[in-house]
C-alpha cells in the first residue's frame, strides 16, 4: 500500500503510477533528502515530539541507508513513487514502527522544497568554483598575450586594433558578473522551508533554527504558503546559468571563427577537434560548436520552467514536480559544458602573427588619422570626413593609409606630416588608448589585477 493510501479502495492504475512516479530522476536528490530527514529526526527528539530513542534510531539508520546508496546496494522502486517515499519505504522495512515516526511534522510539500534548494545550493556552489577556474585560465592567457595585436570588430567588421589579453579581459568581466550573481542566487536560495508542512506549518513545536543550523542554511522561510510554493531560486539559477552559456557560446562562436581557413588566429587542439567521415583534411572545432548548440538546451530549460509556474494558484500544484528535470538538465549541462571549454581554451595554439596581419588590413587605424587631425586642430567632424576620402584612395591603390605616399596624404590634408606613420602603427594606437579598461597594456595589467582581486572577493 502507498503511504498516503489510507482513504483509497482500490489501487493505482499502473501505467498512471509510472506516469506520475519522478522517481527516475530525483533519485539524484537522496543525499540531500537523507540529510534533511536525519537533522529533522534529530530535532524531532531533542523537541520531545517523538521519542529520542526513536530518534537516534531513526538518525542512525539513514546514514547506514545513506553508505548502502552510495555503495550500490539500493535499489529504488517505481512505486514508491518519488526519492523521499522510497528514502521512508526503505527506513521503515529496516526498523519498523520507529521509522513510521520520521514524517512527523513535515509534508512531501516541504521535504520537496528543501532537497531543491539543498541541491540547487550544491550545484551553484560547484559550478561557481569551476567558473571561477575558467576565469584564472582567461587570466593567465591575457597575461601571456598582453602585446598580441588583433583587430577588434563591430559587426564582424574590423573596426580598431586591440590586444587579445583586452578581448579575453571582456569575458573575464562576463564571468565575474555570472559569478556575482550565482553568489546573489545562493543567498537567496539558501533559506530553509522545512516547517512549512502542506501549506500551513504544523501544531508540533518544531525548532525551525535548529534544523536550518544543523543543514547550514542561513535563515527560515517566513511564509508556509510561499515556502512550499516558491521555486524563484531555482528559475534564477537557471537564468544564471543560462547566462553563463551565453558567455560561452559568444566566444565559442569566435573560436569556430578564428579556427577557419579565412581568419586562422587560433589552433584548436587535436585533443579539442574531430575529423570528417569523408574529408580527410577537415579539423572541426565539434565541441565548441557543440557547446553553442547545447546553449539552446539550457535556454529550453528555463522557458520550460517559467512556463509551468506561471498559472499555479498556491500553495503546492503537482505541476511542480517539473521543476527538477529542467533544472537538472541545466545543471548537468552546464556541469558539462564550462570544464571542457576551460580546458578547449587552455589548449588552443595562438597565430600571433595572423592576428597582427588581421590588425594591419581593414584600416583598423582610419580613427586614429582622425585623431592626429583633430590635434592639429581640426574639428572632429571634418577630420572625419578627410579621412574617409582617405580611405577611398587606400582602397583604390589596394593599400592601407600607411602605404599611401606622404604627398598623397599631405593631398588629403595638409596638415599632415612625416610623423603621422608612427603615430598609426598598430602598436602605437594600441598603446595610446591608456584609459581604464581600455586595450593598452598598462591599462589591461591594471584590468587583471582588478579581476583578480574581485574573484577572490567572490570565491
Amino acid at each position: 500500500m502507498k503511504l498516503w493510501g489510507g482513504r483509497f479502495e482500490k489501487a493505482t492504475d499502473a501505467q498512471a503510477n509510472d506516469f506520475q512516479s519522478s522517481i527516475r530522476f530525483d533519485q539524484r536528490m537522496y543525499r540531500q533528502d537523507i540529510k534533511g530527514s536525519m537533522a529533522h529526526a534529530e530535532m524531532l527528539g531533542r523537541q520531545g515530539i517523538i521519542p529520542k530513542e526513536d530518534s537516534e534510531l531513526i538518525v542512525k539508520t539513514l546514514g547506514e541507508i545513506l553508505a548502502d546508496i552510495e555503495a550500490g546496494k539500493v535499489e529504488f522502486l517505481v512505486d514508491a513513487e518519488d526519492i523521499h517515499m522510497n528514502i521512508e519505504k526503505i527506513l521503515t522495512d529496516r526498523i519498523g514502527e520507529a521509522g513510521k515516526r520520521l514524517h512527523t511534522g513535515r509534508s512531501r510539500n516541504d521535504q520537496v522544497a528543501l532537497d531543491v534548494r539543498m541541491y540547487t545550493r550544491d550545484a551553484l556552489t560547484e559550478i561557481k568554483t569551476m567558473t571561477a577556474e575558467l576565469i584564472e585560465t582567461l587570466l593567465r592567457l591575457a597575461e601571456e598575450n598582453l602585446d598580441t595585436i588583433m583587430p577588434g570588430y563591430t559587426h564582424l567588421q574590423k573596426a580598431q586594433p586591440i590586444t587579445l589579453a583586452h578581448h579575453f579581459m571582456a569575458y573575464v568581466n562576463m564571468l565575474l558578473r555570472d559569478m556575482d550573481r550565482m553568489s546573489d542566487c545562493l543567498r537567496r536560495t539558501d533559506v530553509m522551508p522545512l516547517g512549512s508542512g502542506a501549506l500551513a506549518g504544523t501544531t508540533y513545536p518544531l525548532d525551525r533554527e535548529f534544523v536550518a543550523e544543523k543543514l547550514g542554511f542561513s535563515a527560515v522561510t517566513m511564509n508556509s504558503l510561499d515556502g512550499v510554493s516558491d521555486r524563484d531560486f531555482a528559475l534564477e539559477a537557471m537564468f544564471d546559468f543560462s547566462v553563463i552559456m551565453t558567455h560561452l557560446s559568444r566566444f565559442c562562436e569566435e573560436l569556430i571563427l578564428w579556427s577557419s581557413n579565412e581568419f586562422r588566429f587560433v589552433t584548436m587542439d587535436d585533443a579539442y577537434s574531430t575529423g570528417s567521415s569523408i574529408m580527410p583534411q577537415k579539423k572541426n572545432p565539434d565541441f565548441a560548436e557543440l557547446i553553442r548548440g547545447k546553449t539552446g538546451r539550457v535556454y529550453g530549460d528555463l522557458t520550460a520552467l517559467l512556463t509551468v509556474m506561471k498559472g499555479l494558484p498556491l500553495a503546492y500544484n503537482k505541476d511542480m514536480q517539473e521543476d527538477k528535470e529542467a533544472l537538472f538538465d541545466a545543471i548537468d549541462t552546464v556541469r558539462l559544458c564550462i570544464p571542457v571549454f576551460t580546458k578547449m581554451t587552455a589548449t588552443m595554439r595562438i597565430n600571433k602573427e595572423n592576428m597582427y596581419k588581421g590588425a594591419n588590413g581593414g584600416f583598423t587605424n582610419a580613427t586614429d588619422v582622425a585623431d592626429y587631425l583633430v590635434r592639429k586642430g581640426v574639428p572632429f567632424r571634418d577630420a572625419h570626413a578627410i579621412v574617409g576620402h582617405m580611405v577611398l584612395t587606400a582602397e583604390r591603390k589596394g593599400v592601407g593609409i600607411d602605404g599611401l605616399s606622404l604627398e598623397e596624404l599631405k593631398a588629403c590634408s595638409p596638415l599632415i606630416e612625416e610623423d603621422i606613420y608612427g603615430e598609426i602603427s598598430m602598436e602605437t594606437c594600441v598603446a595610446g588608448r591608456t584609459l581604464i579598461g581600455g586595450p593598452a597594456p598598462s591599462a589591461v595589467k591594471k584590468s587583471i589585477e582588478a579581476a583578480r582581486a574581485a574573484l577572490e572577493k567572490l570565491k
